[in-house]
């Protein structure tokens, strides 16, 4: 066997295991965001903060007071009373917007938003009651593959056949050393000291029959 053949297997698996913790830990801290400090995680749905924050994107929020948020922040904030915060979903409940104005009137402090991708802010002032957190950072395109876990097809694309793969790779694994120790356990047999070599029996020559002599070919003379 090639003698660097051992050294570039170990280096592929070094790879692969770099590269699945850098394609797991997004993943990881969109499930926990409290990993990293946070309090929620969305999936960004549309692309009203396009090119900051794209369709697919997710957003990994901190929650803070009102009185924290600041002109040019990222905030997501409830849209409606009856909104409801779902961890890794936004959709019309809702809105990560950036803030161009805080106000403070006669009804407390408010936010005027707008998203990056739109001419105009939106049309109704954020009441700090509604506010969910700021937005600490984004995890690109990671989104798409939460929604798509989401339906029939992602859970058996991402779930279940990663799962049937791993399963059947341990029972390889294990198939392949019972083999290699049975193997090893049968090992090659001595021969066997008192066993007649291969060809038969040597013939005696002993047993011949009457064969002539040198003293019966002198009689005979």
């Amino acid at each position: 066997m090639n003698q660097h053949t051992p050294n570039r297997r170990r280096t592929l698996e070094v790879v692969g295991i770099v590269v699945l913790i850098a394609v797991l830990v997004p993943f990881a801290v969109f499930i926990v965001p409290q990993v990293v400090g946070a309090e929620h995680s969305y999936a960004v749905l549309s692309s009203s903060m396009s090119p900051t924050i794209s369709a697919g994107d997710a957003v990994i929020v901190n929650g803070i007071s009102a009185a924290a948020v600041s002109e040019g922040d990222i905030i997501t904030f409830r849209q409606g009373k009856t909104a409801e915060i779902r961890q890794g979903q936004a959709g019309a409940n809702l809105v990560t917007h950036r803030v161009v104005n805080v106000v403070q009137n006669e009804d407390g402090l408010q936010f005027e938003t707008k998203g990056d991708a739109n001419e105009e802010a939106d049309r109704k002032l954020v009441p700090a009651d509604d506010l969910v957190g700021r937005v600490a950072f984004t995890i690109p395109y990671i989104g798409h593959v939460i929604a798509f876990a989401g339906t029939q097809m992602g859970f058996l694309a991402l779930v279940a056949l990663p799962l049937g793969l791993l399963v059947l790779g341990e029972l390889y694994d294990l198939a392949r050393a019972a083999r290699t120790s049975r193997d090893a356990n049968d090992g090659p047999t001595e021969p066997d000291a008192d066993a007649e070599p291969d060809g038969g029996s040597i013939p005696d020559e002993t047993a011949t029959g009457d064969e002539p002599t040198g003293k019966n070919d002198a009689e005979d003379d």
